[in-house]
């Protein structure tokens, strides 16, 4: 049914859930699984300074996720490919979606208040309206 998913991770237990989740669906159907992390980069940088800083920091925090993911998917007998990104986490997990041609994003849930959600919307949310193929989003 699915060749080819995507899982967004931001290293909560919510996005290992929804790994674990993406693990068994790939693993169920031989799909390729595939695995984003974003790493929210200011949107007006100070300086070129910040933006080094801001990248060496996402890789020492993406770096023990990747590699927990990597351990998970080896212990299942699935190959994952990882990819650290930088930028907005909608706009960067949409992209990556598409370029990927993936037909299933597994993402995790992350529960806000309601008026949170009325006002501002989730990033959920937004990749379950924004998302060019299906979405499984995992409590």
């Amino acid at each position: 049914m699915f060749t080819r998913i995507a899982q967004a991770n931001d290293g909560s237990e919510r996005a290992f859930a929804a790994l674990a989740a993406a693990l068994d669906l790939a693993k169920r159907f031989g799909a390729e699984l595939h695995m984003i992390c974003v790493e929210e980069m200011p949107s007006f940088p100070a300086s070129i300074d910040e933006l080094v800083e801001e990248k060496a920091e996402a890789d020492h925090r993406y770096g023990p996720v990747v590699r927990r993911a990597r351990a998970l998917a080896q212990a299942q007998g699935v190959k994952l490919a990882a990819k650290v990104v930088s930028g907005h986490p909608v706009q960067r997990i949409i992209k990556f979606v598409q370029d990927e041609r993936c037909d299933l994003l597994v993402i995790g849930f992350m529960g806000h208040s309601a008026l949170y959600e009325r006002i501002i919307g989730g990033t959920a949310d937004r990749l379950v309206r924004l998302a060019p193929c299906a979405v499984l989003v995992v409590k």
